[in-house]
């Protein structure tokens, strides 16, 4: 008992700040959800509930006794329960229909989205779908079609109907085990179809609704983005005014693969996504506009509360800015945390605190679980975390201080550099790459864009019903043009860009327990985080990747080399083969790694020794002929195409039973070689289907 009392009484420390743990419990029980291997079943989910509730009442009843302390740590188990049973519940609720088979046909649907594919196509996402010859209760709730070649008929509109003829299939798993998974994202935005057109596409009348409509309120947003974006490029030609219409709408349509590619290579895409920035500089504008405007007014400051009155104000302008956006998660996330601060204003305490923060990333954790695996969740997140834990104890600090003059250039430096390192870990993590002067081109950028640009497009959208809008976008094009110019100049230095190999699964985890340690603790017990970060980088320097990579097609084959990741092929399976070497680190391109040395015979039937195990690839015309011929050569064939009877003893993987197990790794073993699968690591979830 005196054990107990100990161990309550230091976790009782950490009473007043229990609401930092509210979002970390929950993380942990999201994150365990999407680790699991199968989806509970009804039962275990029923058995689960009744636990969470126990455990509730049994930490609450104990946090009003002298065992407080375990009162707490029971709240923070039932929470890890809850977290679970959210991530259950959001899957279950955004359940929808997945294209079982290889769809050719017809295609008729409602425009809801336009935007670019990575091989810069127009592509569309239609919902109200109809496919031929396919039983309406299996037709997907949403598709996503590329439109390539000449498209004479269309241009497209949010809301309008239109008919293609297009290949369709269910979203494509993970090229590589491990790897991202397509077919999760696709689950929770309801899509359950992508695919292609090189047809021409043809608009449709409208389709009446039964209560006599033709569209919903989403797709009069999007036709108002759309307007809104439309009317901004004409005002500011080229780049800068698809730049313009990015950061105002989020329509990136306009936007070349080029500028998209510079803005990454110099750490300045996140200008063009729709987040916290620019929702906190949007809002901050409009409060301190506001505030002093009405503090301009003899008396009024005495008579009425003019900070809350701003306060208000900027949650609208949030709110429309919100909307306007299209919604996304990102966007979503930068409105709740801004709703917190400004919710903070009005009840008369401090706006940015770790406790605003925590309250944001459990609603966030609450409402949309599946954002706890995204790169802008934890970006945004950590970020954010970092820059109100340093300025918080910046107010306190007692020490030297730069003179007013210097604090606005000296803050924007700081920001800079506290976002930059936070955010550092993920961004290569997820995006396999490091800007190195990347907090160069933000110092330049960032003040810019919170100084010109915001505050240019605030008054442009007040001015536009007086028609002077166009005067101020003539004037917001100017800044612009400074961002992009700074990106193109950052990029191109020399050594600009590094490149990384994807960390093991414990990386990021540890990374994050050992930034929230630092955080949360107080003392010498906050130095237990560095702990974690030295493991964290440890394992991330001694990274292993996969020696032999087999493609869920059965096209490409990738082994590794002293030189790098050798291909089998120049060309084909382009997308598998662009992952791959990211995920390795790889700067090269497909064609420079099917010259490295690795494989060897013809065309079409190549061989890699690896001493314990020899991999044959076979593609082309006739490899389902030289099958026998391989086997008698390799101890492992992979195969293109479908192979009926393969030879007895012949471990071969042809184009049907990799459409069941999914991409391939080969790794060393004892006993000599083992083969992990997609299908292994993935398990049985919604996301993956049937297979």
């Amino acid at each position: 008992m005196k054990l107990l009392a100990i161990i309550s009484g230091r976790i009782e420390r950490f009473s007043g700040r229990r609401i930092l743990f509210v979002p970390i419990c929950l993380g942990l029980g999201v994150g365990t959800y999407f680790g699991l291997p199968v989806e509970p079943t009804m039962l275990a989910w029923a058995v689960l509930g009744l636990v969470t509730v126990g455990l509730a009442g049994l930490g609450a009843d104990l946090t009003r006794g002298r065992l407080a302390g375990l009162g707490f740590l029971l709240l923070g188990v039932a929470l890890v329960a809850a977290g679970l049973l959210a991530g259950g519940l959001r899957s279950a609720s955004v359940s929808a229909p997945v294209l079982g088979f290889r769809y050719y046909g017809p295609v008729e649907g409602r425009v809801v989205k336009i935007d670019r594919s990575a091989s810069d196509a127009t592509r569309l996402t239609l919902d109200r779908i109809r496919l031929d010859r396919v039983a309406p209760a299996k037709v997907p709730e949403r598709v996503r079609v590329s439109l390539h070649g000449d498209q004479p008929f269309l241009a497209p509109i949010p809301g309008q109907r239109l008919a293609v003829t297009a290949f369709l299939s269910g979203p494509e798993g993970p090229v590589e085990p491990g790897g991202f998974d397509f077919r999760r994202m696709a689950w929770f935005d309801r899509l359950g179809a992508v695919g292609y057109t090189r047809a021409p596409a043809l608009p449709l009348p409208p389709e009446v609704t039964a209560a006599g409509g033709h569209q919903g309120g989403g797709v009069v947003v999007q036709k108002v983005r759309r307007a809104i974006s439309t009317w901004v490029q004409a005002r500011i030609p080229g780049e800068p005014g698809a730049f313009a219409a990015a950061i105002t709408t989020g329509d990136r349509a306009a936007m070349s693969r080029e500028t998209i590619q510079t803005l990454r290579d110099s750490n300045l895409a996140h200008l063009l996504a729709i987040s916290g920035l620019h929702m906190g500089l949007l809002t901050a504008f409009v409060y301190a506009a506001l505030r002093y405007a009405m503090a301009l007014v003899p008396g009024l400051a005495d008579t009425v509360p003019i900070r809350k009155i701003a306060a208000v104000g900027a949650l609208q302008a949030g709110a429309f800015y919100f909307a306007l956006s299209g919604g996304s998660i990102a966007t979503e996330r930068a409105f709740i945390m801004v709703s917190v601060m400004f919710g903070a204003v009005l009840i008369d305490r401090r706006a940015l605190t770790l406790r605003a923060v925590a309250l944001a990333a459990t609603l966030i954790l609450l409402a949309q679980p599946e954002s706890l695996t995204e790169p802008g969740f934890q970006m945004s997140f950590s970020a954010t975390i970092a820059l109100v834990f340093v300025f918080g104890a910046m107010r306190d600090w007692k020490g030297w201080r730069p003179p007013r003059w210097m604090q606005p250039v000296t803050g924007v430096l700081l920001s800079s550099a506290i976002a930059g390192l936070a955010t550092a870990p993920f961004a290569a993590a997820h995006f396999n790459q490091v800007s190195y002067y990347g907090l160069l081109a933000n110092m330049l950028a960032v003040p810019v864009m919170g100084a010109a640009v915001i505050p240019l497009a605030v008054l442009a959208a007040l001015a536009a019903p007086f028609g002077l809008g166009g005067v101020m976008l003539w004037l917001m094009q100017w800044p612009i043009r400074w961002i992009l110019a700074v990106a193109a100049w950052v990029s191109g230095l020399e050594g600009a860009v590094g490149h990384v190999p994807s960390p093991g699964p414990l990386v990021l985890p540890l990374v994050t327990a050992g930034g929230l340690t630092l955080v949360l603790l107080r003392g010498r017990p906050r130095l237990a985080g560095i702990a974690p970060l030295v493991i964290a980088f440890a394992l991330w320097a001694d990274a292993e990747r996969p020696p032999v990579l087999v493609a869920p097609s059965g096209g490409l084959v990738g082994v590794m080399t002293p030189e790098g990741r050798a291909l089998s092929k120049p060309r084909g399976d382009s997308f598998t083969a662009a992952v791959w070497l990211e995920n390795d680190g790889d700067s090269v391109d497909q064609d420079r790694a099917a010259n490295r040395r690795g494989f060897h015979g013809e065309k079409g039937s190549l061989v890699v020794d690896l001493g314990a195990v020899r991999v044959a690839a076979l593609s082309g015309r006739g490899a389902t002929e030289r099958v026998p011929a391989a086997c008698a050569e390799a101890d492992i064939v992979v195969v293109s195409t479908e192979v009926e009877a393969p030879p007895a003893g012949c471990d071969v993987y042809d184009k049907r039973r990799l459409f069941e197990t999914g991409a391939l790794a080969l790794w060393p073993a004892k006993d000599g070689w083992r083969v992990e699968s997609v299908a292994q690591q993935s398990g049985a979830r919604p996301w993956t289907g049937a297979r």
